[in-house]
Formats: C-alpha cells, structure tokens, sequence
C-alpha cells in the first residue's frame, strides 16, 4: 500500500488547524485522508499544479433535473440520457445533473438520505451510465439537511454522533447582521430528547443546516463526495457553500473558515487520481465571489452570476452600457481557474449579483418586463428588517418576449443572441435544458406546486417533446437547431478556450464585443453581439483587423474586408476570425 504523501499532511493539517485551533490537526489530517481515500490509495504522490489542461474550448454543460423528460413505464434518468445522447452528444461535453437524492422538499435540496439515489428517477447504475458518456457535475448540498432525513431525525432523538451534527442558536443571539437568502425565520424551535432546541435554517424550515464547528460534520461529507466520484462525477458543484459556517453576532456568510474548508477540498481534489473539479455555487456580488479563487488554491471554477440579470437587461434595454461596462471590469481568471457562464439554471435569475452594477430604476425596469412576461419576484430578508428582490423567476425564452421598447416579434432572435454571448466570453458555458427546448414558463406548475421557482422547472412528456422537435417551425427545434449548430462551431475555435485572451470592445452601444485569442496566438475571433432591434454598421478599422489575413464570420460564412464594414441585422452575431 502506497505511503501518504508528506505534502498532502501537511496541507490538510495545516488547514485543519485553521477550521479547528482547539484540535490535533495531524490526527484529524489522518481521519481526513481516511475518509476520502477509504480503500488507503488512490492518491497521487504530487498534487496537479494549477493549468489550463482541466478543460478546452470544447467544454460546454447542460443543466438538467434527472425528470426533466419523463416517459410513462420508463426510469426517468434512462429517458434523459437517451434524450441527452440522440441532440446533445457532441454538443456539449458534461451534464450537470441536479440533486438526484430522495429528498423532502425544494427539489431535490433537502436531502433525506445522501447514499441513495432518488427511487423515482432511477439507480447508480443510470448515474453511471451518463458519466460515461459526458463529464458529470453533481451537487454536494453540504449547507443543510432535510428536516426528515436520518441525520436529524437522530439527532431529535440524541443520538451520537448526530445529537452534535445540527446548527443551534439561543433566540437571544444577536442575529441581526445574518445574511438571509430567504425571508422565512431564521430559527426553528424543535422538541429533542435533550429538550427544546433551536437550529438554524437558512433556507426553509425543512432545511436544516449542518454544523461543521463538530469535525465529524466534514469527514461525512467527505464520504459523500468519495461516493460522488466514485460513481463518475467529475465536477463537484458546492451548492450554497458561502453560508457554511456561521458564528451568531456576524453575517455568518463567507468566514474565513467557510474558504478554508473548500480549500481543503481543493488539496484533496488535486491529490486524486481522478480529475476532480471543485465549482463554488456563490449567488454573491462580485468581489465576493470572486474571492472563491483563493489564491489559486480554493475554487477551480466560480459561477459569474451577474452575468444572467446582465444579459437579460442588455436584451430588453438594446444597450450593453451596464454589461460591457461590468465585462471589462472582470480579472481573467487565474491560472487553473474558470468562470461558469450561464443565463439560466434550475434557480431564478438572482438579482443579489446585480446590485451596484444595475442602477435602482433600471432593476424596476427588469421587474416590470418580467411580471408582464407572466414571471414572478422572490424576495429575501434584509438584515434589520425589510426586503429586497432574491430573484427574477421566469423562463430565459419567455423573458425575451417583449424588449423594454415594446418589440415582440424577434423572440427567438433576441433569445439566441442571448445564449451566443455565453458562448463567446472567457469562461466554461453551460446551458439549462429548458433553453436548449425553448420551453415557456409553467404557471401551472406554480399553482400546483405551490413554489415561484416551479415556473421553470418544467417536465416534459417524451413524447409530446419530440413532436414538437419533429416540427422545424417549432419554436423548440428552431432553438435547438440554431444551439447545436453554434456550439459544435465553437468547439473547433481553440479563441474559445475558456482561458484564452480577451479584451471588451469599445463599439456601439447596441454591439457587445469582445476580441478572444487562442493561446498560442494563432487565431483571433472578434465576437460581435446586436442586442437591439435595429440594424447596426460599423467600419471594419475599429476591429483592428490585420490587413494581409482573410477574414471570415464563423457564423454566416460571409467574407469580412478589414477595410469595409461590418453590418449587424438585428439581434444578429458574428463570429469574424482568421482561420
């Protein structure tokens, strides 16, 4: 059996004495590795060092419930990866599959029983089965528990080591500088065998947080994230980690042993065998979340979450005055790091990362169009009292149906200018299933399942699905269409590294640009974005062109003359490179 590299103590020990200062930091290291390497191997003997070798410009994801395609008599996760393999294989290269726990509540965010795979949808076997055929990113909801699960079931009744697992706080606490993504009470009173009690619940009642004060809290869900991998995930999404360690009388959001502990997962993730990829869920203004990066040593890929409220606005307004302006605000990402782009996910269109980067009336504005395109608002707590908008909740098609001037016709147009912009900036982009079909906000679902969030989340039938695919005029294969074919274009840019060169454009303010070079320099692509209704031209001379090079937009095929002009219809995109 192969003997533990002396790096890998020594970093795990010395985080472990910043998480636990009271502790013996070696011996804690020794049950760390234990519980991540069971088998006693597995472990490189030198950890990877921070490059750009974790992904290319054929990275690409799409986000999907395991019952996002449902067929009657058939495991829904089978329906999906039959789905995923006939449209999406070559396409995309991961599929980031959302809780696929038994679970009580939020979909798949309270967690009943982490070992287990939701009976409904299907097995480990089917999980497997999709990581073979796409890179797998799962969710480690490691913040909070579900009320009804076994951890705090046990922990009602007292029982070791779960009567030491759940988050508790006196009602006298100063809890007033607690960050809230919800407005539902903090504390929840509950009856244990040791007497009343109050735990912490971030989210909702039914989900309770964890207390990773106790180190048996982290060595379990280091197990977990073990059986993650083990089963073929290779991209470990966070879920709502910026809110893991709380102490009362502080925001208890981001402390410094929140990053230690994901840094610590990092040290483990370089030292696997496995090319392990650690993504922070971080719905946060940007210097907040930025600060996932470490300092190359935390986070390998950090969501860019102003980008979804700054696109949509962009898209209505016909100006990327407020896009662009935050686009040259953003550092490339560090050596070995990523951004993950996106506009829309199984969650709402969260407007925290927005604040100082939209202006008030422009926010109302959004608001506006979106209840007006049959979307809803969900509001969070504000430390103090009061509230303010969490989240837009809204089909990203259905949120292209009216621009702010009042145009309705060029939905579909608006909406895939709108995907393009994901495809074209630094970053890895991916993509929720409901864009690549297009699918329209379920108001029903709302009604029937008493949850905003429930409008986009929709389950298609099989069958009624490929119907609609089966129709060219559809809006559903006309979106799918135009999407695979751009993404597999894309895929052969090595400009569309996720870490190659790019500078914002100062052009029109209906254009979004930005120039990316691959990085070995050889190909340039000016990536060029109409976001108005209205035809735009533009001199060639302001892209800087090299003279003795032909140049030609990806997208339309057209020749492009350096000292010509380039002309944009509305809402189209260019992609003008030299090879």
């Amino acid at each position: 059996m192969p003997s533990t590299p002396a790096l890998l103590s020594h970093r795990l020990s010395a985080l472990l004495a910043q998480i636990y200062p009271s502790l013996d930091a070696e011996a804690l290291s020794e049950r760390v590795i234990a519980a991540f390497w069971p088998s006693g191997s597995g472990f490189r003997q030198r950890p990877r060092h921070p490059s750009n070798n974790l992904w290319s410009e054929r990275a690409a994801l799409v986000i999907s419930y395991g019952d996002s395609i449902v067929a009657e008599g058939r495991r829904p996760l089978e329906v999906l990866h039959g789905f995923l393999k006939r449209t999406l294989l070559g396409t995309v290269s991961g599929v980031h599959l959302l809780p696929f726990f038994p679970y009580s509540s939020d979909d798949g965010f309270a967690v009943t029983d982490y070992r287990a795979v939701n009976p409904d949808l299907g097995d480990w076997p089917d999980i497997r089965a999709i990581g073979e055929d796409f890179g797998l990113m799962s969710d480690i909801v490691l913040n909070h528990v579900s009320a009804e699960g076994t951890w705090f079931q046990a922990y009602l009744k007292g029982e070791a080591p779960y009567d030491r697992f759940f988050m508790e706080a006196d009602p006298a606490d100063d809890l007033s500088a607690v960050v809230r993504p919800r407005t539902t009470p903090l504390l929840r009173a509950v009856e244990t065998a040791k007497g009343e009690r109050h735990v912490w619940c971030t989210f909702s009642p039914d989900q309770v947080d964890l207390d990773f004060h106790d180190p048996e809290v982290l060595l379990e869900i280091l197990r977990v994230l073990r059986l993650h991998i083990d089963h073929g995930v290779r991209i470990i999404r966070l879920d709502a980690v910026a809110f893991l360690w709380k102490e009362p009388g502080s925001p208890s959001i981001h402390l410094p042993q929140t990053h230690a502990v994901v840094k610590l997962m990092r040290v483990l993730a370089d030292f696997a065998a496995e090319p392990v990829i650690v993504l922070t869920e971080t719905n946060v203004p940007k210097a907040e979340n930025l600060s996932y990066f470490g300092r190359r040593d935390e986070a390998h890929m950090v969501y860019n979450f102003p980008l979804p409220p700054l696109v949509l606005h962009a898209m209505l307004a016909g100006t990327v005055t407020f896009l662009r302006k935050w686009l040259r605000s953003m550092p490339p990402a560090p050596l070995g790091c990523s951004y993950f782009n996106f506009t829309a996910s199984h969650d709402g269109i969260g407007m925290r990362p927005a604040e100082g980067l939209l202006p008030p009336e422009e926010t109302a504005r959004l608001i506006e169009a979106i209840r007006a395109a049959g979307g809803l608002v969900s509001m969070r707590a504000l430390p103090g009292g009061g509230e303010a908008p969490y989240e837009l909740n809204c089909s990203y098609f259905d949120a292209m149906g009216c621009s702010f001037a009042g145009e309705t016709a060029m939905k579909i147009a608006r909406f895939l200018c709108s995907q393009t912009i994901v495809m074209s900036i630094e970053g890895v982009p991916a993509f929720y299933i409901h864009s690549f079909l297009a699918t329209p906000n379920d108001r029903e679902g709302v009604v029937r399942r008493g949850m905003n969030r429930a409008i986009n989340r929709h389950r298609w039938d099989e069958a009624a699905l490929a119907a609609r695919l089966a129709d060219p005029g559809s809006d559903q294969s006309v979106v799918l269409t135009a999407l695979q074919r751009r993404l597999r274009l894309r895929a052969r840019q090595p400009a569309f590294h996720p870490n190659a060169t790019q500078l914002t454009l100062q052009l029109d303010d209906r254009v979004l640009g930005v120039w990316r070079q691959s990085l070995d320099r050889n190909q340039s692509v000016f990536a060029l974005h109409n976001v108005s209704d209205e035809r735009v031209e533009m001199d060639a001379y302001l892209l800087n062109l090299i003279a003795d090079e032909v140049w030609r937009d990806l997208i339309s095929g057209e020749a492009v003359d350096p000292d010509g002009t380039v002309v944009l219809a509305p809402y189209q995109c260019r992609w003008i490179s030299n090879v």
